[in-house]
């Protein structure tokens, strides 16, 4: 019975509606006045659920390093041909998934993903440590895929990204630091944003995009 209650508090706070992202950003905005002023620009913050499960973190695979643009063309046309389970991406010649718009690498990534065998429903039960350690077993994701499928596909409250350019850039606008933070510094700095880091996250990214817009960052 211990180990179920100890996995319990292990896993932590889903994001189940938008009402939870409210409640972590009023906690925030309480903790830093920074946070505060931040959040009178951005406005409410979007909740960004997504499902979990193999098709999600696949397309991950085939967002990485293309536009969003060509990452939806490309996924579509997954979509069409049916490449959107293990078993069809197994079962594809190299000729079918290079005509879906994967490239060599991509098709290596989506293989291996397919081989992996991840439980998805398990995932839902470990805690973030496991979650990240679990998926970046898998060749071509990596630690920042990782940590985003927990947040939004899990919905975890506690995850952070701090390898995002976007976080580091709002962290460095929003708290006037002399230059981008790196990723070890930046996962420093959230330790103090839990446990709703990734309501944090969102409100970076919100404010990164509000200020940029004001400043005209390109």
């Amino acid at each position: 019975m211990s180990s179920h209650q100890d996995l319990g508090r292990g896993i932590g706070r889903i994001i189940q509606s938008d009402a939870c992202v409210v409640e972590g950003a009023e906690w925030l905005a309480a903790q830093d006045g920074r946070f505060a002023a931040a959040l009178e620009q951005t406005g409410p913050l979007p909740l960004r659920r997504k499902p979990d499960g193999f098709a999600e973190l696949l397309s991950a695979i085939v967002s990485q390093q293309v536009s969003v643009a060509s990452a939806r063309a490309i996924w579509a046309r997954m979509e069409t041909a049916g490449l959107t389970v293990p078993e069809r991406i197994l079962q594809a010649s190299e000729e079918e998934l290079r005509g879906a718009g994967l490239s060599s690498q991509k098709i290596r990534y989506a293989r291996a993903l397919s081989e992996a065998g991840i439980d998805f429903n398990a995932l839902r039960g470990l805690d973030d440590a496991e979650v990240v350690a679990t998926l970046t077993q898998v060749s071509g994701i990596g630690v920042w895929t990782a940590e985003i499928y927990a947040m939004f596909s899990l919905g975890r409250a506690d995850v952070f990204a701090p390898g995002d350019l976007a976080l580091q850039e709002g962290a460095r606008l929003l708290f006037d630091l002399a230059e981008r933070p790196k990723e070890r510094a930046l996962r420093q700095m959230a330790e103090a944003w839990s446990p709703w880091r990734s309501v944090a996250a969102r409100l970076l990214w919100a404010y990164y995009h509000v200020a940029k817009d004001r400043e005209g960052i390109r």
